[in-house]
Order: C-alpha cells, then sequence, then structure tokens
C-alpha cells in the first residue's frame, strides 16, 4: 500500500504541470452548457430505442461470459437498471451530466456511446486503461458544466476483451482479421510487471516521458498488484480487476477533493467493462455505484440493484 500511495504521488505531482491558472472547482458554479435542454423523451425510452437494433442476446456466450466474470451483466440490463434506479432520483436526460473515465480503446466506446445516447453530453475524464488521467482539473471543469440543480452520472473503469472461444484478453474487431488484445494498455502494462516480478527487468519510471507518459504512469499505478497477479489462476482475467482497484484509490481521491461542486446529486458507476465480438452484446461487471447528495455525502449504495 506504501507503494501504491507513493505511487499516486508521483502521478499527481508530474500532472500538477498542466494545471498552471487551473484552480480546482470546490464550490457550486454556474454554467450555460446545454444538455438535451427541453428534452422530452425519457431515459426508459431512448434505452428501448437504443437496444432495439442491437444483436439479441447469445444464450451460449452469455453463460460464457458470466462464468468467467461472475457478476457480470449485458449491458442492457446494465442501462435499463441504472436508468431505473437514477429515474427514481430524478435523473434525466434534461437534467443530467454524463462524465466518463474510460480506456482510449475504441471498444470502450460502446459503453460511453450507449449512455450518451440516452442523457447527451459527455466528459471525459480518462485515458490508457480507464485511469482518470484529468484529474482534479478535470473534476472541477466537468462540475462547473452540470446543469443548474442538475445531477452527475459517472462511469468508470478498465476493460477487458473476451473472444467468442472465451479467451480472455483477446477479441474480435470490425473489419480486422486479427483476433486483437484487449486492454492493449493493461497488457503491456502487465507484461513490464511480470519482467519485473520475475527477475527479468528494472523498475524504470517513465512520467517524465510525455510522449508516453500515460503508459508509464499505468506501469507504476500496477506495481503494488505484481505478487496477487503472478498467484492468479489466470493472469488476464484477474488484471482488469487489479486495475480497477488501482482506478478506484484515485476516482475516490478526486470526488472527495471535488465533492463540494457536486449541484443536485452526484451517481458513481464502477466496474469492468467486458468487450465483445461486434455481433454479440457487451458486458459490464459493476463493483460500485454509489449516491453523494448535494451536500456531498454519500447517502447510499445502490449496487445490489445491479446484482
Amino acid at each position: 500500500m506504501k507503494l501504491a500511495v507513493a505511487s499516486l504521488a508521483l502521478l499527481f505531482s508530474a500532472t500538477s504541470a498542466f494545471q498552471v491558472g487551473r484552480p480546482v472547482a470546490t464550490s457550486r458554479s454556474s454554467t450555460s452548457l446545454s444538455v438535451k435542454t427541453g428534452e422530452t423523451t425519457s431515459a426508459a425510452e431512448k434505452v428501448q430505442q437504443l437496444f432495439k437494433d442491437k444483436p439479441a442476446e447469445n444464450e451460449a456466450f452469455d453463460k460464457l461470459v458470466k462464468k468467467n466474470f461472475p457478476g457480470a451483466i449485458s449491458n442492457k440490463e446494465l442501462a435499463t437498471r441504472v436508468v431505473d434506479l437514477l429515474g427514481e432520483k430524478k435523473f434525466d436526460p434534461s437534467n443530467t451530466l454524463l462524465c466518463t473515465s474510460l480506456c482510449a480503446d475504441e471498444l470502450a466506446r460502446v459503453l460511453e456511446d450507449e449512455f450518451v445516447d440516452i442523457y447527451g453530453n459527455n466528459f471525459n475524464l480518462g485515458g490508457l486503461s480507464g485511469f482518470p488521467f484529468a484529474g482534479n482539473t478535470g473534476w472541477g471543469a466537468m462540475s462547473a458544466h452540470v446543469p443548474d440543480d442538475g445531477y452527475c452520472l459517472v462511469i468508470h473503469g478498465p476493460h477487458v476483451g473476451i473472444s467468442k472461444e472465451g479467451v480472455i484478453g483477446k477479441v474480435e474487431r470490425s473489419g480486422i482479421a486479427l483476433v486483437d488484445n484487449c486492454c492493449g494498455s493493461a497488457i503491456a502494462a502487465s507484461n513490464y510487471l511480470k519482467g519485473i516480478t520475475d527477475g527479468g527487468a528494472n523498475i524504470t519510471p517513465k512520467l517524465q516521458q510525455f510522449s508516453d507518459f500515460q503508459q508509464g504512469a499505468v506501469q507504476e499505478l500496477i506495481l503494488p498488484f505484481g505478487k496477487r497477479l503472478a498467484r492468479a489462476e489466470d493472469r488476464m482475467r484477474e488484471l482488469p480487476y487489479a486495475l480497477y482497484d488501482s482506478q478506484e484509490v484515485l476516482v475516490t481521491d478526486i470526488v472527495n477533493t471535488g465533492k463540494g461542486s457536486i449541484k443536485k446529486g452526484l451517481a458513481l458507476l464502477g466496474g469492468i467493462q467486458i468487450n465483445t465480438s461486434p455481433d454479440t452484446l457487451d458486458y459490464f461487471h459493476p463493483l460500485r455505484f454509489d449516491y453523494y447528495d448535494e451536500n456531498g455525502n454519500l447517502v447510499e449504495n445502490m449496487l445490489p440493484y445491479l446484482r
């Protein structure tokens, strides 16, 4: 844990170079940004429209995914349950800003785009492997864009592929014959870490190399999980969960630092994106679904309702 804290400190120290002149928002501020103002179609109706043209559920593949990732649900199930729960708290397309911290990979856009189709504009905090590299400055800017008397839905987490044959860490991509790595950034970081734990490589911090800053940070932030991954029955299956645990430290710190800027309410959904081939539904393993009130108090754990 000391190493994790040290890694986080290095990351925030390095990113502070980008924050000159951009104070973090610590109080509620007004904005004129439109988030589907005047929207009349309900979020629930949008979910129905959205998944009408999506692939039908494949029962055999659904069992395969859930065998490898117990607790996972399809994106359709996720969107339906999230919208129903948040609807009870008055979240709707006209008063909600979507904020995501997901990987730069185009496959991570599937989940993001689905929720954009429901709630509208999206503020992106994320970078490689889904880490919130926009940090406190990004959160402060995002908070100012939430509609007055409105809400924010934050979705964050790493992603992992699973092929039609059930190979974890691989996935079919549209227009590409090769069954490709997913997540490439995560696998590269895992290989870097394995080289260190196996004694074949030295720790070489790359935070100062801005041409590949994010990957260097991912590699440093996964260092505390070397033994955990080495002992895992399936390293590729365990990898996204290790990344999630590292990311949650950052996300929690960012939220706690900036929660004074919450307007009406904040919903924080964290978990593992599970990307599949283009002709099957994607999945999500929810690991956190918290609700904060307008005073920044964590008032409800909504995760049981997604299981």
